[in-house]
């Protein structure tokens, strides 16, 4: 069995991107992987400076996930706050120090955040180093990812490299090099306003909302002015396309919306109303189970907490080995 690892910054709300571009992978992944996936509330440090905050979203992202889907009840999975991993930070700094300076100072990431504001702190410069020690601490096969962490996965590679350069022998490695999948679709789902669906841009679309606000937000997807009676071409239009991400590419309800969309009469309003079903009928089961975890806290502090133990036993192991190749 193959593992999986991959994290999620605890910004609040999940919405159909983070379903489509990651979480709904997971799932599929579940039933054959080890799947270790990580709340990165060490990482949400860079911005949030409210500690309630960020404890009720940590808590948000983890019953979101279940409801959506993941099931830390089998075995393999596990889900884990970062926090809860110390052996992390530790791992980041033994990286660190085999980091050349120039490999931070071209991470996209931190020049795109300064670029938009945010301060210029060392905990977002060196976030490419954290990250890595998320992914080599339980010696992943696979990390999937979306087009905009692909660099993060080439640095975890290379300081990987240079790790075992500097202390380890090749026939005895201290960090095999992961391997990396782009999930194409992070990049395609778009938002309310036709812009990709992110929290940053208030586009997002909320499948957990009650009903009346649910549909009021998808009414409010822009649409141009083509008039009813005309055709329309499904690949240029946000509904269309949110509807096929949900639907899926090769179902039945998608290829008919499109025809009909082709062959005039179809109003956007009608397809937007189409699309308000499609979501209900999709996560009605989400929905509920969402509604019992918000009334189980319990559960959720239990199933991170299990899935802490696993990560540390599996962080323990690496840092260990990593330690003794320094001289630690």
């Amino acid at each position: 069995m193959k593992r999986v690892l991959s994290g999620i910054q605890p910004s609040g709300q999940l919405h159909l991107g983070n379903f489509s571009g990651a979480i709904q992978q997971f799932v599929e992944l579940q039933a054959d992987h080890e799947m270790f996936i990580f709340i990165a509330s060490y990482h949400a440090l860079t911005s949030v400076r409210d500690p309630e905050v960020l404890r009720q979203n940590i808590t948000q992202v983890a019953t979101d996930y279940i409801a959506f889907g993941l099931d830390p009840d089998l075995p393999h999975v596990n889900l884990y706050r970062q926090q809860d991993v110390p052996e992390v930070t530790e791992l980041a700094w033994l990286l660190a120090c085999v980091c050349p300076k120039h490999m931070m100072d071209k991470a996209t990431s931190f020049k795109d955040k300064t670029a938009k504001g945010l301060s210029a702190s060392i905990g977002l410069y060196t976030y490419p180093v954290l990250q890595a020690a998320d992914i080599l601490s339980v010696d992943p096969d696979l990390v999937p990812v979306g087009k905009d962490q692909v660099q993060h996965c080439e640095i975890t590679r290379d300081l990987a490299q240079k790790f075992n350069h500097n202390f380890a022998s090749e026939d005895n490695p201290v960090f095999r090099l992961p391997d990396y999948r782009v999930r194409e679709a992070a990049a395609l789902l778009p938002g309310i306003d036709g812009q990709k669906m992110s929290k940053s841009y208030d586009n997002t679309i909320d499948p957990f909302m009650d009903e009346k606000p649910l549909r009021k937000r998808i009414m409010k997807i822009v649409s141009d002015a083509t008039p009813l009676e005309d055709p329309k071409d499904p690949d240029n239009d946000t509904t269309f396309q949110i509807f096929r991400a949900i639907a899926g590419e090769h179902d039945p309800r998608t290829a008919d919306l499109a025809t009909r969309y082709r062959a005039g009469g179809l109003g956007y309003g009608h397809a937007k109303q189409e699309l308000f079903e499609l979501v209900l009928d999709t996560f009605g089961p989400a929905r509920q189970r969402r509604a019992e975890l918000m009334n189980d806290p319990g559960y959720i502090n239990k199933v991170l907490a299990d899935g802490a133990d696993k990560a540390r036993a599996k962080a323990r192991s690496v840092l260990d080995k990593a330690r003794h190749a320094v001289g630690l």
